[in-house]
């Protein structure tokens, strides 16, 4: 984290070519994996009612979320180096799971919810596809968007927080859809970085763009569930 706080996996030095395929190579697996403790995690969080918990104080939600994330993301940096970064790393992705069992909820209230998380899922894949191209294949630089994405980021959090207490349904969607545009163009950025060898540990590399995943999946599928969604 050495330029600003949503630097979290987007620092490193510029590598050889076989260790930017090293590292490419490791972080897609890696991210294949993270997707199992997500599922568990979100699994566990409807099971128990988790969500019913998070609903009740959204305020208090916020907070802690962002406490134990950003805790989870330290923990991260500090043991990327090491065997046990994979480990903390999947406890970060079951965690955040867990904290998707909330909008899964409200989303499986559709008789069509099933269909709309498998739409949103596909969706997110196919983004995550175009943008890992765009960014493999492309001969632009776009690492002069990173500071651009990074403000974006900031205003979509002011307007997140503001919106606790707002609750204004037009803010909700601008907000969704701005966060859209800025992670998907965030995995083509991160996704760069490693091809370019400006990331060169995996297990960094690999929290930023499940993070970007994260963020498009959420936003897709809350705007699924308010235009598509279909009551009993």
């Amino acid at each position: 984290m050495n330029e600003h706080p949503y630097m979290f996996g987007r620092n490193g030095a510029v590598s050889t070519a076989e260790t930017r395929n090293r590292v490419l190579r490791n972080t897609y697996w890696l991210l294949a994996l993270s997707m199992i403790p997500t599922v568990l995690g979100a699994w566990v969080g409807l099971a128990t009612g988790f969500s019913l918990f998070a609903a009740t104080s959204p305020a208090m939600s916020m907070l802690a979320f962002f406490a134990i994330a950003f805790g989870f993301m330290f923990a991260i940096q500090r043991t990327k180096d090491s065997a046990v970064g994979v480990f903390v790393l999947l406890g970060f992705t079951f965690f955040m799971g867990l904290m998707l069992s909330r909008i899964l909820a409200f989303v499986l209230g559709f008789s069509n919810g099933p269909s709309l998380i498998m739409l949103a899922f596909g969706g997110t894949g196919v983004i995550f596809a175009a943008m890992a191209t765009i960014a493999t294949v492309s001969k632009r630089d776009f690492s002069g968007l990173g500071k651009w994405l990074f403000m974006g980021v900031i205003v979509i959090l002011l307007a997140s927080v503001a919106n606790v207490f707002l609750q204004l349904p037009a803010l909700m969607l601008t907000v969704s859809v701005m966060a859209i545009v800025i992670f998907s163009a965030y995995i083509m950025f991160d996704v760069q970085r490693v091809v370019n060898g400006g990331e060169t540990n995996y297990i960094t590399a690999t929290l930023a763009i499940y993070l970007d995943l994260y963020n498009v999946f959420v936003n897709l599928l809350a705007l699924l569930g308010i235009f598509g969604g279909n009551r009993n």
